[in-house]
């Protein structure tokens, strides 16, 4: 494989932040008199981009807030925790540094929000190391359709044959697969329910970096 790009994912991929807003949901319902329904995004009707996420809230839960209010609100609420408490996972620092001193292009593929993104990974010291980001604030249709990694792709000025995805769900993985792109999924505590159907649809799974560290550097040379 000739790669020259590798795109990670955020939430659950570099950083342990999917408890959090497991929370999010809980406090910004419970706000409002709403109690969290046990399938709250088991009828989500596609995608979970940033934008997505907030409509479908609006439209299930009748809230009164616009889509730029809530998503500003739900920013409010952990941004104190991506510039000051989040950390990367165990690891992960290294191979980005090791990716990026190899000459390869650094891409970043969230549905999370630019705001979040760039300061949870500013406080950790590896956002410059990034060559393009592309957030879920951004694209309309979210993971698991393909079009975050095409966005990503397009500004990295790659192409999915060259190009290696970092993913810790369901909706991830399918999303890098979608846009043609060999896709390794890694462990994250907040995705072991699908972590049977994630190994199947991978190319290739990995339990922590150690393990993706290796097979970085027999695949691309790092």
């Amino acid at each position: 494989m000739n790669i020259d790009t590798i795109i990670f994912d955020l939430d659950g991929t570099l950083i342990d932040s999917m408890g959090l807003w497991r929370q999010v949901d809980q406090d910004f319902l419970s706000s409002r008199g709403i109690e969290v329904p046990e399938d709250l995004f088991d009828h989500i009707p596609g995608g979970n981009s940033f934008i997505q996420t907030a409509q479908y809230f609006k439209k299930r839960f009748s809230l009164r807030e616009n889509v730029y209010q809530i998503m500003q609100e739900w920013t409010d609420l952990v941004g104190f925790h991506y510039r000051n408490t989040i950390g990367l996972k165990d690891d992960a620092e290294s191979l980005l540094k090791a990716i990026k001193a190899s000459s390869h292009k650094l891409g970043l593929a969230t549905s999370n929000s630019y705001e979040l993104a760039e300061s949870v990974l500013k406080r950790n010291g590896v956002w410059e190391l990034f060559d393009f980001a592309s957030t879920g604030c951004k694209i309309t249709k979210g993971k698991p359709y393909p079009d975050i990694y095409l966005y990503c792709m397009e500004g990295l000025k790659s192409d999915a044959a060259r190009t290696i995805a970092i993913e810790d769900t369901l909706s991830g993985v399918m999303a890098a697969k979608a846009a043609g792109i060999y896709t390794y999924g890694i462990w994250d505590g907040d995705s072991v329910r699908d972590e049977e159907k994630i190994r199947k649809l991978a190319d290739d799974y990995c339990l922590d970096y150690i393990c993706l560290y290796e097979q970085m550097k027999k695949r691309v040379k790092l």
